[in-house]
């Protein structure tokens, strides 16, 4: 809308970027006395391929459970000592923190820490995966034989002599992936996992989301990341040959149905361009009977090595592989928080489910310019051209409420001057005339509440796999529109939790190309995705044309009915 507060950082967040890059926010401590440690230690595959891995273990006799991590990322690339102290690794310095980072010298990017764990009675295995680090072999990044090597190291340490036999996995990002793919394998020795805010199925979470093109991340995660070791396989190269789903992309995805293990998994709302779909999906599809989902809207570091996550997560590796009864499978197994923008926390709570089970689905219907909470009967459209332009709805919130779980827009689209194109939408909160922000990813610290894409020609929608308020497209076969066609499409808009206060404004902004720019200083880098061919679109609604935005309102919440806003 013309006069609001959009999303330009001004100087003073660029002049914060700049002084992080040089000076993170990241404290790294000594590491703990008392720990016994071997580097290297060889894990011989069935195929003789050698992996390494470091071993850190409690100092004397003794037989004790172990946490493992397996990543492509080198299990040395450690904080570096210096006469002043550590500095943090330099991946820290090209990713904003959101909060402040605290970890010892022995922990490896995105793992458990040593000095955390072995103090309290477990072995932490960090493993170097095939073809990365250390050790040996050609490696494939998401692939099944990832997945079996894990197995393999995973059934090694249950059978060393310090080793109960009883193996827990965690980490964060490609540290949680690689627990979806062999958790799926069910090794028997594997007794409880904490996937940290890792996607679940590449194409759909991250590659081709809504069946658009992912253009930043993409291009520069997995080049540097295959470059850093030996491998067979071009992640990017292949996204470029496959942009519909096909069994190379299934190939690459686990079967998250035969997760039976105990399972504490964070998704947050921060990480909505690479993670949080991911986690959500897996926390809803998993067999496992204890699963228990730890949502967030923070910095993704500073809040897995909180003190809070820190000792939950104890509590429940202290459960699942030590056997003790602490409470934590009693646990209500949603936490729940809600932010009011991207400092405030309004509430903290323990739900029964996701989305919480006192979630009201609210049509917020569109009208041009504005949204409302009953149907107009006449017929309108709203046209614009893609991808420079697009259109806005805004609505007032008449009282408190609160907004907590996915959300689905229904639109009816014509396309003139094109067969397809590509739709982006997002969800923002202003007060008055200023954009609320919130943190978004890869330290993006200016984002909207929650956003979604889809290309026109992956509209179709795969009811078995769907729900009322989560649609699936499976994007294995463009339909492209014809000329004058008017069609109903249904877009998914990734989970959020946020309070809005009675006077505060919702807005929905529906555009033909992503909204911020790739850049370090000033935008989501490295995000990026595909523009929309150039058309001209045409928003049908009113009357037979059912368009809205579904929108989870929790009761509990206090919440009304909101009246249109021009």
């Amino acid at each position: 809308m013309p006069g609001m507060d959009e999303d330009a950082p001004g100087l003073g967040y660029a002049a914060a970027r700049m002084a992080r890059i040089v000076f993170p926010n990241v404290r790294v401590t000594s590491p703990a006395a008392g720990i016994f440690v071997e580097r290297d230690v060889p894990i011989t595959m069935k195929d003789g391929v050698v992996l390494r891995a470091n071993v850190f273990r409690p100092e004397g006799t003794g037989r004790f459970p172990v946490i493992m991590s397996a990543q492509p990322y080198s299990k040395d690339e450690l904080p570096r000592k210096t006469p002043f102290g550590y500095l943090p690794v330099a991946r820290y310095r090209f990713i904003r923190q959101a909060g402040a980072v605290s970890h010892s010298a022995w922990t490896p990017w995105e793992g458990p820490d040593p000095s955390f764990w072995v103090p309290r009675g477990y072995v932490v295995i960090n493993v170097d995966l095939r073809g990365f680090g250390t050790s040996g072999g050609i490696g494939k990044l998401l692939s099944e034989e990832e997945g079996t090597d894990y197995a393999q190291a995973i059934a090694w340490a249950a059978g060393q002599p310090w080793s109960t036999g009883k193996v827990g996995l965690n980490g964060v990002s490609y540290l949680a992936i690689s627990q979806w793919r062999v958790a799926a394998l069910r090794p028997p020795a594997l007794a409880a996992i904490c996937p940290w805010e890792g996607f679940s199925d590449v194409y759909h979470d991250v590659a081709y989301p809504g069946g658009v093109r992912e253009d930043g991340f993409m291009p520069f995660w997995a080049p540097m990341t295959e470059k850093a070791g030996r491998t067979r396989f071009s992640l990017r190269d292949e996204q470029l040959r496959h942009p519909d789903w096909d069994p190379l992309w299934a190939g690459l995805v686990p079967d998250l149905e035969r997760i039976q293990v105990p399972a504490l998994i964070c998704a947050s709302f921060s990480d909505q361009g690479l993670h949080s779909r991911g986690c959500f999906e897996a926390f809803r599809r998993i067999s496992s009977r204890h699963r228990y989902l730890y949502t967030h809207r923070g910095g993704k570091w500073s809040v897995y090595y909180s003190a809070e996550c820190l000792e939950l997560q104890a509590r429940f590796f202290d459960c699942f592989l030590k056997g003790r009864e602490n409470g934590m499978r009693d646990l209500e197994p949603v936490r729940l928080e809600v932010r009011e923008d991207a400092r405030r926390v309004r509430a903290v709570r323990m739900e029964k489910s996701w989305p919480p089970a006192g979630v009201r689905w609210t049509r917020l219907w569109l009208a041009p310019g504005q949204m409302r909470t009953e149907a107009p009967e006449t017929p309108a459209a709203v046209r614009f051209e893609v991808p420079a332009g697009g259109a806005s709805f805004l609505m007032r919130f008449p009282s408190d409420t609160e907004i907590s779980g996915p959300m689905k827009l229904r639109l009816h689209v014509e396309l003139s001057g094109g067969s397809d194109a590509c739709l982006f939408a997002a969800v923002r909160k202003f007060r008055g005339r200023r954009h609320v922000h919130f943190e978004g990813s890869f330290g993006f610290g200016r984002d909207a509440v929650t956003k979604g894409m889809l290309r026109l020609a992956h509209r179709r929608v795969e009811e078995k796999r769907s729900l009322p308020y989560l649609p699936f497209h499976p994007c294995d076969s463009p339909e492209p529109l014809a000329p004058g066609q008017v069609v109903p499409v249904e877009m998914e808009l990734l989970p959020s939790s946020t309070f809005f206060r009675a006077g505060e404004l919702l807005r929905l902004d529906i555009q033909g190309h992503w909204f911020w720019k790739r850049n370090p200083l000033l935008g989501m880098f490295p995000a990026a995705y595909q523009a929309s061919r150039p058309a001209a679109v045409v928003l049908h609604m009113g009357g037979p044309a059912d368009a809205y935005l579904l929108a989870p309102f929790v009761e509990a919440a206090g919440n009304a009915a909101a009246p249109p806003v021009s």
